[in-house]
This record gives C-alpha cells, sequence and structure tokens, in this order.
C-alpha cells in the first residue's frame, strides 16, 4: 500500500499467502493522502474508528494514534502489521468498542463500518470527547455511504459534507457543533423471543450495536433452535460464532448440567451472549470468550459445536471463515463429538463436511436452509 508516510506491507489475520484479499482498499488510501495533503494536525489525539485490518493506524503510528474496533481479528492484524514495520508496542493504542473512549478527541478518523448502528453507538460514545476544533474525516467506498450514513453524523456530531468520488471511495467531512443535542443511546437493545422455539421461548436476548438481527430474531438462527440436538448429561458445548448467544443460552436452559463456551470474534457479540445468558438466570456454567474460533481449545476437550458460520468479510463474500471454523471443531471435538451447523442451501457446507469429517447428515431443511451434523470418528 502507497501511503504519503511511505510504502506498508499489510496482510489480513489469519494471514493466508492464498488470501487474494488485501489489507487495505481505495477508502484507506484516499483518506491518508486527504489528511497529507491539507495538513490535517494530528499532534494532539487521534483516534481512528474502524480500521478494516489496521493499516490506517499503522500508517499513522509515528501520531500514537488510538484504535477502536469490535473485532478481534482486526487487533491480531494490527499488532502483526505494526510489528511488521518495527513500531514500537504502545506505540498505537488497541481499544475495542467495549472500552471506555478516550477523554478527548483532537482527529476523529471514521472508517465507516457496515453496520449503521455500530457507527451510532461509536459516535454517541465518542461524541463527549469531541470539541469544536476536532477535525472528523470518514471513508468508506461509495456503496457504503448512504443518506442515512451522513444524516448520523448530522444528528450526533454536526453538519456534515461529502467529497467527490475517487477510485470509488469517499470521504465524510463533518464539523462539530458542541452545543448540538444529541439523542439518548438506544443501545444495548432487548426484546422478548417468541412461543414455539424450544428452550428460549418467551426469554429475553440482550443485543449491543452491530450485532446481527439486534431488533428480532433472525429465520435462520429461529430455524436452528427448533432443531438443536436433545440430550444432556452434563455436556461440553460451544456456541461457535455465538452472536448475541441465543443458541447456547438456549442449550444452558435444556441442560443445566452442561457446561457451555461462547466464542465470537466480535467484542460487541460476546457482551451481547453474556448479557443475555445472565438476563435469564440461567443455572450451571459458561464461559465467554473473544477470540478467532476455536483457536486456544484444546484439542479433544468439546462434546459439541453448535455453528451458523458468516459467509462474508466486511464487504467480501468468502467461505474461509466458514472452513476455519469447520476445521477449528473437528481439532477440538472428543471422537464421537458432534458439529452441528446452520447454514443457507446455496452454500453448499454438506461438500466441505464430508470433507474434513467423512460424513455429513441433514438433520433438517426447508426451502431457505439445511441443518447438518457431521461426527467425528
Amino acid at each position: 500500500m502507497t501511503t504519503p508516510w511511505g510504502e506498508l506491507a499489510l496482510t489480513r489475520f489469519p494471514e493466508d499467502p492464498r488470501d487474494r484479499l488485501r489489507a487495505w482498499d481505495a477508502s484507506d488510501e484516499y483518506l491518508l493522502k486527504y489528511l497529507a495533503q491539507e495538513g490535517v494536525p494530528l499532534s494532539g489525539t487521534v483516534v481512528v474508528v474502524g480500521d478494516r485490518w489496521g493499516a490506517l493506524v499503522t500508517a499513522l503510528a509515528e501520531h500514537r494514534p488510538a484504535q477502536i474496533t469490535d473485532s478481534h481479528l482486526t487487533q491480531e492484524a494490527t499488532r502483526a502489521n505494526l510489528a511488521r514495520h518495527g513500531v514500537e508496542p504502545g506505540a498505537v493504542r488497541l481499544l475495542t468498542t467495549q472500552d471506555p473512549p478516550p477523554d478527548r478527541v483532537d482527529a476523529l478518523l471514521v472508517r465507516v463500518p457496515k453496520s449503521l448502528a455500530l457507527l451510532e453507538d461509536q459516535l454517541l460514545r465518542l461524541a463527549p470527547a469531541v470539541h469544536a476544533g476536532t477535525v472528523v474525516v470518514g471513508a468508506g467506498m461509495v456503496k457504503e455511504i448512504h443518506t442515512s450514513t451522513l444524516r448520523l453524523f448530522e444528528r450526533i456530531l454536526g453538519p456534515t459534507r461529502t467529497s467527490l468520488a475517487e477510485k470509488k471511495a469517499r470521504l465524510i467531512f463533518c464539523t462539530p457543533d458542541p452545543a448540538l443535542e444529541r439523542p439518548a443511546s438506544p443501545w444495548p437493545y432487548l426484546y422478548t423471543l417468541p412461543e414455539g422455539i424450544g428452550p428460549a421461548s418467551g426469554r429475553t436476548v440482550v443485543n449491543h450495536a452491530g450485532v446481527f438481527c439486534a431488533d428480532r430474531l433472525d429465520i435462520g438462527t429461529r430455524f436452528f433452535l427448533e432443531h438443536l440436538p436433545s440430550g444432556g448429561g452434563g455436556r461440553r458445548v460451544v456456541d461457535l460464532g455465538c452472536g448475541n448467544g441465543v443458541v447456547g443460552t438456549a442449550v444452558a436452559l435444556a441442560d443445566p448440567a452442561a457446561e457451555v463456551l461462547f466464542v465470537d470474534e466480535s467484542f460487541q457479540a460476546v457482551a451481547s451472549a453474556e448479557a443475555t445468558y445472565k438476563a435469564n438466570g440461567v443455572p450451571g456454567h459458561a464461559e465467554f470468550r473473544v477470540g478467532d474460533g476455536l483457536a486456544g481449545v484444546p484439542a479433544g476437550s468439546v462434546d459439541l459445536v453448535l455453528n451458523n458460520p458468516p459467509f462474508h468479510s466486511h464487504q467480501a463474500t468468502t467461505d474461509a471463515t466458514a472452513w476455519r471454523m469447520f476445521s477449528g471443531a473437528r481439532r477440538a471435538l472428543r471422537p464421537g463429538g458432534e458439529l452441528w451447523v446452520i447454514g443457507n442451501r446455496h452454500l453448499g457446507y454438506h461438500v466441505k463436511l464430508r470433507k474434513l469429517f467423512g460424513n455429513s447428515r441433514l438433520v433438517a431443511s426447508d426451502p431457505k436452509f439445511v441443518v447438518l451434523k457431521a461426527v467425528k470418528r
């Protein structure tokens, strides 16, 4: 990546030489070029929100920025990219969306996220630290910036306009208005599950901003809840890619002796899962972990893995995450242990499961979804 601060060799995480997706895009380049050409002052507190793989904070490392991200994978990619360029540890402050933001922000650089809710939450959390002299610049690809995006900046921070497009990327310029009366944050959001979906029927769900289907139960998860494996006996169960934790909570409600591990790469998701679990007074033992799938879980230590894998990485469609999740599940499962997967019919997960496990059985299906089971032999 060519920047005004030099050439950068950047990778995503986990690093895979076969991965042809870049660790930056034209909006990162456009934002960095603008900062240099306009001589934007970066001597104060610089905060970068939504940096996808650390490209922005790696380029700006000499200004000792703070990065705020919802993604564990982003943090790991950032650490690797900073180390690759000899940046001293601590030069970039790595914060999550669950951490308190800095008390003062002099330059706020926002890589527009896919989730408008997550953008709203972060702008509301940062607004008290923004002052009249704060430089606020957003960046995104043209297809990622909508009228609703600009209205959000205006409603929370102040007057907003956009740049001309360059390489299908666009910048957002916002002039902070300290006198603006900001709305109260609606996050986290709570709702009640419908009846007829098994042990989780009528239970409370807690969603932090940015978690999939924040205001209702999505149809795929509903179908999964209706076909979860029965059984008990104190199994060790993993809700892999747990989101708001409703699947793992349903298992814990059905089997109080189960030990449930909730895992997701999103800090917002794991916070939601823990809040959902606690809101329902579930007995038994649970662990909540932000991480890269089942990395760090001992081999042969799990009886059951439940998984609804994502098939997008930001704007890119990819099966790499699902493949890593399935591979991690096979390693973590005990002999005889089971991986249950919910997915859209067209994704063909049965082919991957047969390659990895040597077997795949259809448990349930409807016109859109399939529930599959693979057993570790």
